[in-house]
């Protein structure tokens, strides 16, 4: 029996004062807090939308006569996991054009597909269409930068999903903002419409990146998030061309040109960062910038392999994210993870680097602190929000279980998540989806993009 201990053994009754709406037992608890190791068997008690109680189950209990109990024997309980950057309507354009170089990706098939068919109700069923996904992989909170992002809202509202939500801001006419000088104006507004609609959901802006913003574009859009305490996303330094077009137009690299701006601090969440020097990446430690790395779009688009150890190695919490669908092509975080854990060993010859705790922790509690959330998601503990999914270890794949992380990381597939609770409230149970219809949304997706004319 795996076990740690400060885990309470006592009768419920006297180790909380609430009674447990929903109770998880039975299975292998992965806490994500630090120093902790896994608990087996365990039991997570939850009370409305907080953790209230963690126990070693080593005795029978008895629950009020109306809590749910899901019975997680054979199965790993863990915190959900965190998609630190993604674009949740590009479902649409999954498979839509594969096997190019960025440039030619984004400038020839995905700007031109974006023109001709994003619109509310795409983007709507898109969102949908992207949330089924996460919550079936185990994904429970995301953050997420696109166009159309009012409809984006909408559709995470009706999952049930915790999420940071960004409308894109780029200095070219774009899907519901044709006109460029209105893209902060319009991005204000966005926020102002969204900001406390609901504990789950905060809006903000997304800014493409360096070479599709102007300065004064990307200046505006860090004084607004300032402004409203929200963070600013931007994709940073993804290609080698894209950095050689920023020192051509400002003389400086990436990193340094946004230094300049002044807009390099610890409300940034810069994604990809592949194309970076030692002191840039030092620059942004310093800083505090939040780093998400994307490690299957980088190498679908042989963008190249981001130096995250070295990230890690200066007490950067990095986050992980898919980016969007038409990059990737799927929304499964642990595969990300696996990905994630051996490109990083391959690309530092170093087969001890990425190891899989490390990884687990970019996906839950880094991933966390990514989105700013850290103190109520991202690891299992009393009164943080109840954010859990469980893993069924039954599937061959899973069989022996020596390193639960290991498993998790190098194993696991988000095919084998078997239940989900966002806030409480429960979005997957035993495999079936308890806030969306999977078959409307689906149908849905297929019939809206049957009439999409892909150029070749």
């Amino acid at each position: 029996m795996m076990t740690h201990l400060d885990i309470t053994t006592k009768p419920l009754s006297d180790s909380v004062h609430e009674e447990p709406d929903i109770v998880i037992e039975g299975g292998i608890l992965i806490t994500m807090v630090d120093g902790e190791g896994p608990i087996d068997p365990a039991r997570v008690c939850v009370n409305k939308n907080r953790i209230i109680d963690i126990q070693v189950m080593d005795e029978a209990f008895s629950f009020p006569a109306s809590a749910e109990i899901i019975d997680a024997s054979g199965c790993i309980i863990m915190p959900g996991l965190i998609n630190s950057h993604c674009h949740t309507p590009m479902t649409l354009f999954r498979g839509a054009a594969d096997d190019l170089p960025l440039r030619e990706w984004l400038d020839d098939k995905i700007f031109p597909m974006e023109s001709e068919h994003l619109r509310p109700e795409t983007v709507y069923w898109g969102s949908l269409l992207g949330c089924l996904e996460m919550i079936a992989s185990g994904t429970t909170s995301f953050m997420d930068g696109y166009f159309f992002e009012d409809d984006t809202v909408q559709a995470v509202h009706r999952s049930g999903l915790r999420a940071h939500l960004a409308q894109g801001v780029i200095d070219f006419p774009a899907p519901g903002i044709p006109d460029p000088a209105e893209n902060l104006i319009k991005g204000t507004e966005f926020i102002e419409k969204w900001a406390g609609f609901s504990d789950l959901i905060s809006p903000g802006l997304f800014c493409h990146s360096p070479s599709t913003c102007s300065a004064k574009t990307l200046r505006g859009a860090a004084e607004i998030s300032k402004d409203f305490s929200l963070p600013l996303q931007i994709h940073l330094s993804e290609t080698s061309d894209e950095v050689d077009e920023i020192i051509k137009k400002t003389g400086q690299r990436p990193v340094h040109f946004l230094n300049k701006l002044g807009i390099l601090d610890e409300g940034l969440v810069a994604a990809h960062a592949v194309h970076l020097t030692r002191d840039e990446i030092e620059l942004l430690a310093e800083r505090g910038v939040k780093i998400v790395h994307v490690p299957e779009s980088n190498m679908k688009l042989s963008s190249g392999a981001a130096r995250i150890a070295e990230m890690i190695s200066l007490g950067m919490k990095v986050g992980l994210g898919t980016d969007g669908c038409a990059s990737n092509n799927d929304l499964d975080l642990f595969q990300e993870m696996d990905t994630a854990a051996k490109l990083g060993k391959v690309s530092t010859g170093n087969p001890v680097s990425m190891e899989a705790r490390t990884v687990l922790k970019m996906a839950t509690s880094w991933g966390g602190a990514v989105l700013g959330i850290e103190q109520e998601v991202g690891t299992i503990e009393k009164g943080k929000k109840a954010d859990i999914i469980v893993v069924d270890l039954q599937g061959p794949h899973l069989v022996p279980l020596y390193n639960p992380f290991s498993s998790l990381v190098y194993s696991a597939t988000g095919a084998d998540v078997r239940d989900v609770i966002v806030d409480g409230r429960i979005l997957l149970r035993n495999r079936g989806f308890q806030t969306l219809d999977p078959d409307e949304i689906m149908k849905k997706v297929r019939a809206l993009t049957s009439t999409f004319a892909l150029k070749a």
